[in-house]
C-alpha cells in the first residue's frame, strides 16, 4: 500500500513566534549545526530554548525573535544573515516520502487519511491516526498513495533524523497517558493501534520500538512471558509491566438487557461487537464461550469486528451493540457499566539492543514515576503495584 501525508505544526516553543502572514523565513540552521557536528539538544541548551523550538526554526515554521537569532549566530559563529533570509510567502509544496504503513487489523486506508510519522532504525514508519476522535487527530501528514504495505506520504517536511521519538504498537487505551508523560521529557510517541499478536509481529520485523501485549498462555495461565519467549527466544527482548487491568463485558448504563455473563449472550436478542483474531479480548471471549459450552457462531454479532477497545466500547455507547469485551478503561471512557471477566496484565516488549536508547530510557523512567501511576489508577482504573517491573 502507498499513501501521502502533510505535516502541520502549530506549537510554539520558547523564544519563537509564529510567522507573520505573507512572510516566510528560509533557515540554514539545520545545515550549519550539522556542519558543526552539534545536535539539536546541545544547540537548544546553549541558546536557552527547547529542542522543539530548534526543530520548528529549522523547518521554517517559526521565525525566532531577535535575541534568539543573535544567540544562535553567536553559538554557531556565523552572522544572522548566514542563518536566515526573509522573503514573500508562497504556497509550500508538500514533501513526498516513502514509508512502511502499519495498518492494524488488516484495515484498508484511503488517500487523504492522516498519519503520524516516526523512524525505527533507518526505516520510516507511517501509523494511521484514529478514525473516530472528537477532534482532528494530531498528525504529521496524509496518505497520497499506497501499495503492498508501502505508502507515499505528503508532508511539509521529513522528520529530522535525530528526532527523539518512539513507535509503540498495542491496544491499551491508556498508552495515551504514557505518551503524555514521555512528551514532557522530550520523547514523542507515535502510537500504532493493533492487536497484541500484530504488535509482537511488527517488533520482530523491526517496524516498531515497543510492542504492547496482553496474551495469556493457555497451558500455564501466565500472561505474555511464555508467548514472548516462544517468539523471541532468550535474551533478545526485555519485558516490562505497564499495568494490570480488568477485562470484561461493557454494557449500557443500567444494564437494560440484564447481562451477567457470556451465558446471557445466547437466546436473549442480544448482539455484540467482537475484536480481531490475535487480540487478547477475542481470546478471552473465545475461552469464556468454550468454558460455557457455547458455539461462537450462535452469538449475534460474533463476526462484527471492530479495531480496539475504544471502538468496541463506542459501538455499545452508540447503541450499535448491546455489549462487547473491553478493558475497564474503555468502559470508563464512555460511561458504560462493566462486568469483569478476567484480570489481564499488559506488558511492554523492547528489543534488548535498544535498552540504552534515549527514548527507551525515558520510557522506563516514566513507568517508575508516581505521577504516571496515579493517572493510570485514577483515570483508567488500573492496578499499578507492578508497573515498571522488569519480568525478563
Amino acid at each position: 500500500m502507498t499513501r501521502g501525508s502533510e505535516i502541520r505544526a502549530s506549537k510554539t516553543g520558547n523564544g519563537s513566534v509564529p510567522q507573520n502572514k505573507g512572510t516566510t523565513a528560509t533557515s540554514q540552521l539545520h545545515k550549519i549545526r550539522q556542519g558543526r557536528g552539534l545536535g539539536a539538544t546541545e544547540i537548544a541548551r546553549r541558546v536557552g530554548v527547547s529542542r522543539q523550538t530548534i526543530y520548528a526554526i529549522e523547518s521554517g515554521d517559526y521565525v525566532p525573535n531577535t535575541a534568539v537569532a543573535l544567540q544562535l549566530a553567536r553559538v554557531l559563529e556565523v552572522t544572522v544573515e548566514d542563518l536566515f533570509s526573509l522573503g514573500e510567502a508562497s504556497e509550500r509544496a508538500p514533501v513526498s516520502i516513502e514509508a512502511e504503513l502499519l495498518a492494524g487489523g488488516g484495515n484498508e486506508y484511503a488517500a487523504g487519511e492522516l498519519v503520524r510519522l516516526g523512524r525505527v532504525g533507518k526505516r520510516m514508519i507511517a501509523a494511521p491516526a484514529p478514525r473516530f476522535p472528537m477532534f482532528l487527530s494530531d498528525a504529521d501528514g496524509a496518505i497520497a498513495a499506497q501499495k503492498k504495505g508501502r505508502a507515499t506520504i505528503h508532508t511539509v517536511a521529513e522528520p529530522a533524523a535525530d528526532h527523539n521519538s518512539l513507535v509503540i504498537a498495542g491496544c491499551d487505551p491508556a498508552l495515551s497517558v504514557l505518551a503524555g508523560e514521555l512528551k514532557s521529557v522530550g520523547t514523542d510517541v507515535v502510537s500504532v493501534p493493533c492487536s497484541s499478536q500484530e504488535a509482537l509481529h511488527w517488533l520482530r520485523e523491526g517496524l516498531v520500538h515497543v510492542a504492547g501485549t496482553h496474551l495469556r498462555d493457555r497451558k500455564t495461565g501466565e500472561y505474555n512471558v511464555p508467548v514472548v519467549k516462544s517468539l523471541f527466544g532468550k535474551g533478545n527482548v526485555r519485558v516490562v509491566t505497564f499495568a494490570e487491568w480488568e477485562e470484561g463485558l461493557a454494557v449500557r448504563r443500567g444494564n437494560p438487557k440484564r447481562i451477567g455473563s457470556v451465558v446471557d449472550l445466547v437466546g436473549k436478542q442480544i448482539s455484540i461487537v467482537n475484536r480481531e483474531k490475535g487480540s487478547g479480548a477475542r481470546e478471552l471471549l473465545d475461552s469464556e464461550l468454550k468454558a460455557a459450552g457455547i458455539v461462537p457462531r450462535s452469538v449475534r454479532g460474533y463476526d462484527r469486528i471492530v479495531p480496539g477497545h475504544l471502538a468496541a466500547a463506542l459501538a455499545v455507547a452508540n447503541l450499535q451493540a448491546d455489549c462487547s469485551v473491553v478493558a475497564i478503561s474503555a468502559a470508563k471512557c464512555f460511561g458504560l457499566d462493566f462486568i469483569p471477566l478476567s484480570t489481564s496484565r499488559f506488558d511492554l516488549i523492547v528489543a534488548s539492543s535498544e535498552m540504552d536508547a534515549t527514548g527507551i530510557r525515558n520510557l522506563l523512567d516514566a513507568l517508575n514515576r508516581a505521577n504516571l501511576r496515579r493517572k493510570l489508577a485514577m483515570l483508567a482504573g488500573y492496578e499499578v503495584r507492578h508497573t515498571g517491573e522488569m519480568l525478563m
